[in-house]
């Protein structure tokens, strides 16, 4: 029954938080590792939200994949891109919100920008919040560096921002 709608399944979350803390301080082998590229936050960032939500979006250019190191979206290992796919997303695979952080939850993403927006450095992906969320009781998960139960108050930042992972379409 097509009546031009997309199917919207939930994030989970759970699955998210699990893969997060598999490979916080390891590489999965079905990835590249970019350390040595710029940086490997973005790629683990979208790996946790396809552990969350396993659909990708092979929609070229603009889309939101990773077939093998020469083979993916920009948005895949850009935390620029991804933030654009993930609140743009009107397609398959996550979408999202930027939001509060009194909104974030365990499976969301927080980029920061360690000189100034509009360009953004880095993607940790939250594993831990307190209630209610704030600054203060955020841990993150992340690579390049990598961390896990990590506070968030221990980066120094100039400007964050808090992407909240609303559903998943499925085509």
């Amino acid at each position: 029954m097509d009546n031009g709608k997309k199917a919207v399944l939930p994030y989970n979350r759970v699955k998210a938080v699990e893969y997060a803390h598999k490979w916080a301080f390891g590489r999965n082998p079905k990835y590249f590792n970019f350390d040595k590229l710029g940086g490997d936050c973005t790629n683990f960032a979208s790996q946790v939200l396809f552990a969350g939500s396993n659909v990708m979006n092979y929609t070229p250019v603009y889309g939101w994949y990773y077939i093998d190191a020469n083979r993916r979206s920009p948005s895949w290992t850009g935390v620029n891109y991804l933030y654009n796919f993930l609140v743009n997303n009107k397609g398959p695979g996550p979408y999202a919100e930027e939001t509060d952080v009194k909104d974030i939850q365990p499976g969301d993403i927080i980029q920061l920008s360690f000189g100034g927006a509009p360009h953004f450095d880095h993607s940790p992906v939250v594993v831990q919040v307190g209630s209610p969320a704030s600054l203060r009781n955020i841990l993150v998960a992340a690579h390049t560096y990598d961390r896990d139960y990590y506070p968030l108050t221990n980066y120094n930042w100039v400007n964050i921002r808090f992407i909240h992972i609303l559903g998943v379409r499925t085509q």
